[in-house]
């Protein structure tokens, strides 16, 4: 059988113990920290929305009434015309045709050739586009221009079904995507390694998360090269050393970190009773009392009748009715002190047994006394 020295069992615990205090003492990374790459948009690098008018046959008779959609009607008869087929002064009943507005996102730098997916959506009264088939529509641009050009079979992630005392509908059957759908015919000029100056865009505008940018990017460059121009905006020089290599200084910009400074907020959504708090909501001390007056009516009616045998008498309806008056006596004021958590607020607020509804008018009431050190977003 192997043993082990006595030694050994000495020696692997002081391992264990020095790696355990390696550990702590390590540097560690900032949970909060994002890479600059996730909380800014590099000027120039943007997607580009395309549009377009088409038509998608093969429908199981649930296209459009050519009755109440003329510009399905007349989008068929001049298509059939360039095919070669007169159809005007006729009257179509086609059911399995129907008008689609398509749309696609172009990315940056895409090239011809490149394959994009689309987004249909009926445009008439269609009820179902499952098993159609657009055919060949151009996709334009803001400025008139065609960039690509579009035709598939529809992938529908909803269907509709009916008879004739029921029917039953799930998801969004009006609307399909065709996956790589579209051909870039083309291409947007965009040289991004031509550029002297590049301008970063921050998707939450904060002051402090723009200057910690700047400076994060100026310690690895080594060099006063950014600065932060306003809360959104932070203006990058491109060194003399990095001219013709925009790419690679970005690349290496993007994967540095900082931790975003966001300002304090409460975000409500009254319709569903969503309430999101940021970690900076501040409530100075306040006191806060929370009861609802309910009032209730009760009705039990009762029936009498006359006696068995009775000569004279009638039955009838006799009311009673009970009011209840529920004023929750057991509320009362709740103290919470100032300059709290926003755990320590919450906490206090589900002490009281508070709801979320409540808690929205609570917050509200709070915000107006001047009490509570953030903004409120009503959605």
């Amino acid at each position: 059988m192997f043993r082990l020295p006595a030694f050994s069992f000495r020696n692997l615990l002081a391992l264990l113990l020095a790696a355990c205090l390696m550990a702590l003492s390590a540097p560690g990374r900032a949970d909060a920290s994002s890479r600059i790459k996730d909380i800014v948009d590099v000027e120039g690098i943007r997607d580009n929305m395309l549009v377009g008018y088409g038509l998608v046959v093969g429908l199981n008779g649930t296209g459009d009434t050519l009755r109440n959609a003329p510009f399905t009607q007349q989008s068929l008869t001049g298509m059939l015309e360039r095919m070669g087929v007169n159809t005007r002064g006729t009257n179509m009943k086609t059911a399995n045709v129907a008008a689609v507005m398509v749309s696609a996102n172009l990315p940056a730098f895409a090239t011809q050739g490149t394959r994009i997916d689309v987004t249909v959506s009926a445009l008439g009264d269609a009820t179902d586009l499952q098993g159609g088939v657009l055919l060949v529509t151009p996709l334009m641009g803001a400025d008139g221009q065609v960039y690509a050009v579009a035709q598939g079979s529809l992938a529908t992630g909803g269907f509709a079904a009916k008879g004739e005392a029921s029917s039953v509908v799930r998801g969004v059957p009006t609307n399909g995507r065709i996956a790589n759908g579209a051909i870039v015919e083309r291409e947007i000029d965009f040289e991004l390694d031509d550029l002297r100056r590049l301008r970063l865009s921050l998707r939450n505008p904060d002051l402090t998360t723009a200057q910690r940018v700047a400076t994060a990017i100026n310690t690895y460059l080594g060099a006063e090269t950014a600065r932060a121009g306003n809360s959104s905006t932070v203006e990058l020089t491109v060194p003399p050393s990095w001219r013709g290599g925009v790419v690679s200084l970005l690349t290496d910009i993007e994967q540095l970190r900082v931790q975003p400074d966001l300002a304090a907020r409460v975000v409500i959504d009254e319709s569903s009773g969503v309430i999101v708090m940021g970690q900076d909501v501040r409530v100075s001390k306040v006191a806060i009392a929370q009861g609802n007056l309910t009032i209730s009516v009760t009705e039990t009616p009762q029936v009498s009748q006359p006696s068995p045998f009775a000569t004279q008498g009638d039955t009838v309806v006799v009311p009673r009715t009970e009011v209840n008056v529920d004023e929750e006596e057991g509320k009362q004021l709740g103290i919470i002190d100032g300059s709290i958590s926003l755990k320590e607020l919450v906490d206090g607020l589900n002490a009281l047994g508070v709801s979320p509804r409540d808690m929205i008018t609570i917050l509200q009431a709070i915000k107006s006394a001047g009490a509570l050190q953030a903004d409120i977003e009503v959605m």
